[in-house]
């Protein structure tokens, strides 16, 4: 017969189309989520430019961009704190700009939620007071293993097995660590979607130490010797000069509250459990608390690659002694390096411009220590 209208397996209804009007394959997984926030609307963002109370991290990203603007000659990429409202106000929905007529424009209901509006899968910046959350699982490994202080951990629901997990579990419920097993979901909501491994650990805000009380008991000793950090901001590095402290007999660390890195989970890690052993101190005015320890009898020497004296031919590093560490990228600021009645170069034979700022603590207390262990 003509044409192929026998052949076997032929369709007998017409091919489907896609559905009309269904707006996207996964359009209702989307319902409910609120708007893309702007970078001038998220707080976490270096271009914010919200009329609540600017957050620390937010603030020192600014800084960082000002700074490295100076030294490009250009203009800083920041935004402009204080400049658009980015309150909820009554009525305002989920992370939604609020409509004069009392609803969101979702036309939800009023919330009356105040603070910040933070996109979905995001979370605010914590305050300092509040607990620190360590995710991934050689984190959380390094973590446990290094005695850092834990209330909790929390592991997701079907999680992989494997030997790293296994030792996370073993020695949380040896040190007896809380082990709650919680959706993946809610693992993500409370990392504010970073990758976390299915595993997560609690960590709670650290103690510091008043840095009078430190200061006083540093003098008792009989070779007084305090670090301190201009504007060190990798927690790592902070990590370092406190394990390096802690092997060349100092008794007490301290480092600003602003634009500096205090102890989290990373820098406690890095310091290797140091961080229990040496005092650590943050004060208000690092220029006003070096003062304070010269009025206590200390010489406060600075670290700088410009240094007026060669570290190897240091005399007062047998007597009290307070070493100033600069930050990572400028060194010692204006007032600090003012302040201190020495500075102090490390001698190298290379072209390398400078150290690292943990590793320069180190190369000058280890100097130190052998001075005083030979001289007193």
């Amino acid at each position: 017969m003509a044409g192929n209208s026998q052949r076997r397996g032929r369709r007998l209804t017409p091919k489907a189309g896609a559905p009309k009007g269904t707006g996207g394959k996964n359009k209702d997984s989307l319902a409910g989520r609120g708007r893309t926030l702007p970078a001038d609307e998220r707080p976490w963002h270096k271009g914010y430019s919200g009329t609540e109370k600017l957050p620390q991290r937010t603030a020192w990203k600014q800084d960082k961009e000002r700074r490295a603007a100076v030294e490009e000659g250009r203009a800083p990429k920041i935004g402009q704190p204080g400049s658009k409202d980015t309150t909820w106000g009554k009525g305002g929905g989920r992370g939604v700009p609020v409509n004069r007529g009392g609803t969101g424009a979702r036309g939800g209901k009023p919330t009356g939620r105040g603070g910040p509006r933070v996109a979905p899968g995001r979370k605010s910046n914590p305050s300092k007071d509040s607990p620190e959350l360590l995710v991934g699982r050689n984190p959380v490994l390094e973590a446990l293993r290094a005695l850092v202080p834990a209330t909790a951990l929390y592991t997701a629901q079907g999680i992989d097995m494997d030997d790293r997990i296994n030792e996370i579990i073993r020695t949380a419920a040896d040190r007896g660590i809380a082990n709650l097993e919680i959706s993946r979901a809610e693992l993500d909501r409370m990392t504010g979607g970073v990758l976390h491994q299915g595993v997560g650990l609690q960590v709670p805000p650290f103690a510091y130490q008043p840095f009078e009380d430190m200061v006083a008991a540093a003098v008792e000793q009989q070779a007084p010797l305090l670090v301190a950090l201009d504007g060190v901001t990798d927690p790592r590095n902070l990590g370092a000069v406190i394990r390096s402290a802690a092997a060349f007999g100092a008794q007490g660390v301290f480092v600003p509250e602003r634009r500096a890195a205090g102890i989290t989970a990373t820098a406690w890690r890095t310091s290797a459990g140091a961080a229990a052993r040496v005092p650590v101190a943050q004060v208000t005015n690092l220029t006003r608390s070096l003062k304070a320890c010269r009025d206590a009898g200390f010489m406060v020497v600075g670290l700088d690659a410009d240094g007026d004296t060669d570290l190897y031919n240091l005399e007062a590093a047998v007597g009290p002694l307070v070493v100033v560490v600069g930050s990572e990228g400028r060194g010692l600021s204006r007032l600090v390096g003012e302040t201190c009645d020495l500075t102090v170069s490390i001698p190298m034979i290379s072209e390398v411009e400078s150290l690292n700022a943990s590793v320069a603590a180190a190369v000058a207390l280890a100097e130190v220590a052998r001075r005083r262990a030979v001289e007193l």
